[in-house]
C-alpha cells in the first residue's frame, strides 16, 4: 500500500486581482526546471489552513494573504524515482489545495531560513500549466480547472 504524505499548496494570485488574473510560481533550488506552487507538509494536530501559512511564510516569506477559496478534495500524486528516495517513507503527497490572493501590501521574499526556491514569476493561466513541472501537471490542470470553472480564475 502507498504512503501519501499530508500536504497543503498554495494557488497564489496576485493582489491585483480580480482585475488580472496572475498566477505565481516559484522556481525550486533542488530540482531542475521545476516550477510549482508553493506547498508543503502539514504538521501532526495542524489544521491544513494553519500549515498553508506556516508554510507561505517559511517558502515565501509572507503569511499576508486573504483565502478565496478551497478545492473541495484531497488530491494525491507519486514523487517521481528521483525524488522518492529523498521524501522515504512516502511514496507521494496528498494535498488540501488553496486558492489565496496576496494583499497589496504583502512582500515576497525568497530567501528564507532554508531556501526552496530561487526565483518566482506571475503569469497567465495558459503560460502557467505550460510551466508546470510535469509530474505535478495533472493535479494542478485539475485543481486550476475547478478554479476556474467556479469562476476564481
Amino acid at each position: 500500500m502507498k504512503r501519501y504524505r499530508p500536504n497543503v499548496a498554495a494557488v497564489i494570485v496576485s493582489s491585483k486581482y480580480p482585475f488580472a488574473c496572475e498566477l505565481f510560481l516559484a522556481l525550486r533550488v533542488d530540482i531542475e526546471d521545476a516550477w510549482q506552487f508553493p506547498q508543503g507538509g502539514i504538521d501532526t494536530g495542524e489544521k491544513p489552513k494553519q500549515a498553508l501559512l506556516r508554510e507561505l511564510e517559511e517558502e515565501i516569506g509572507t503569511r499576508d494573504v486573504e483565502i478565496l477559496a478551497e478545492y473541495p478534495e484531497w488530491l494525491s500524486y507519486d514523487f517521481p524515482q528521483t525524488i522518492a528516495k529523498k521524501m522515504y517513507p512516502f511514496d507521494g503527497q496528498t494535498q488540501k489545495y488553496f486558492l489565496v490572493r496576496l494583499k497589496p501590501d504583502a512582500k515576497i521574499n525568497l530567501k528564507t531560513k532554508e531556501p526552496e526556491f530561487r526565483e518566482y514569476q506571475f503569469l497567465a493561466f495558459d503560460e502557467a500549466i505550460k510551466k508546470i513541472t510535469y509530474f505535478k501537471k495533472p493535479v494542478y490542470r485539475k485543481v486550476l480547472q475547478y478554479f476556474k470553472k467556479e469562476g476564481y480564475l
